[in-house]
């Protein structure tokens, strides 16, 4: 290449250079058509391909390494926590048992997949912790959510109605959250509630999106469906209640609940702690209904022991942690019990009531099943 020659691929540069408005000089030059050309010897010009080359490999490398952290990352993280809104009139858990004992009627394999009538819960964040000091952090952050939650319900009382069915991927079956003025509310204390326990560290988030729902069946439950040619939820056998009415459920508390601890004998996940939100009706009568014995207890035996664990005296914060706990407790107790008394009142039909029949109650749930 003669020097005349070197001149006009200088000015080509120059031209492209003012296009672009990106790359430098050299850059350019490599991303030009004659980049191949061996431009070194005959114009002085470092090797910049070569410089260039190097720099994508390690560009490349540097993106491997992020991509495969990123993987380990989300491989490590396996949630065993999550914060629950329990679902607890009769209303709504009787009709969700007649739309699972229909199904069964059509299919009696899905009898295994069927999530038993205490586990019903609206599930706000998944979280992982590892141990018995990262669950008392997720207990603090729950206690710090609560004024936030009173915040934002600006004292009215949160009502969630629950109307028609629909799956995730014809794997998971659900009643759906009717849409209204309650939706906003709730979307905005569950991205509260994933801030507050992000803030304390804690490795929380909602996989796909929050989208409130209420499940009642899911294949997962029962491996051996698959096995047995069952690989999805046929929409047929739910047809009939696509636009049910199930009812409302006037939210109460919000439980930190262990997807792989024993559940309680009410068939409810073992809970760690609970917030009682909303308003209290006045004229609250005592009741000894069996609701009412059904609430989390946040004060666990384990707390109760901790004196003898440490071999002394709890120190104060430990006290000042406890005893919040228990207040937690009793005023949950007495609030469950009044909320049992309100909801299970006799309502009006509404005209898509499917009639009601027994529970069966077959022995199709497990207690240790994850959520």
């Amino acid at each position: 290449m003669e020097s005349s020659e070197c001149e006009n691929v200088s000015k080509e540069t120059e031209a492209f250079e003012e296009e672009e408005f990106e790359a430098s000089a050299m850059d350019s030059l490599i991303d030009m058509p004659f980049a191949t050309v061996d431009i070194q010897d005959e114009c002085a010009i470092t090797d910049v391909p070569h410089i260039n080359l190097e720099r994508s490999k390690e560009n490349e490398r540097i993106s491997k390494d992020q991509i495969k952290k990123k993987k380990k990352k989300q491989k490590d993280y396996q949630p065993n926590y999550f914060l629950s809104i329990p679902i607890t009139n009769k209303e709504i858990t009787r009709g969700i048992k007649i739309l699972q004992n229909a199904i069964i009627q059509q299919d009696k394999q899905l009898a295994k997949a069927m999530i038993s009538d205490g586990s019903f819960h609206i599930t706000l964040l998944v979280m992982q912790l590892l141990n018995e000091e990262e669950v008392n952090s997720g207990i603090g952050a729950l206690l710090e959510l609560k004024p936030f939650i009173e915040e934002i319900l600006q004292g009215k009382q949160l009502i969630l109605p629950f109307q028609g069915i629909d799956t995730f991927g014809n794997q998971v079956g659900f009643v759906k959250l009717a849409e209204g003025d309650h939706i906003n509310p709730l979307l905005e204390i569950a991205e509260t509630a994933k801030r507050t326990f992000q803030e304390k560290g804690i490795l929380a988030r909602e996989n796909r999106g929050f989208k409130p729902h209420l499940t009642f069946m899911k294949l997962s439950k029962a491996p051996r469906l698959r096995k047995k040619g069952v690989k999805k939820i046929d929409p047929e056998f739910y047809e009939k209640f696509i636009s049910h009415r199930f009812g409302e459920e006037m939210v109460h508390r919000i439980d930190l609940c262990s997807m792989l601890k024993k559940k309680q004998s009410n068939g409810y996940y073992h809970c760690e702690s609970s917030i009682v939100i909303g308003r209290r009706a006045p004229g609250r009568k005592d009741s000894t209904s069996a609701m009412g014995q059904l609430c989390c207890f946040p004060f666990s035996r384990e707390e109760a022991k901790i004196s003898d664990k440490n071999g002394g005296e709890p120190d104060d914060a430990e006290l000042v942690r406890l005893s919040k706990r228990l207040v937690e407790n009793a005023v949950l107790k007495a609030v469950q019990q009044y909320l049992e008394e309100t909801q299970n009142k006799s309502k009006p039909g509404d005209g898509s009531s499917v009639k009601t029949q027994e529970a069966d109650r077959n022995g199709t749930d497990s207690d240790n099943n994850r959520k």
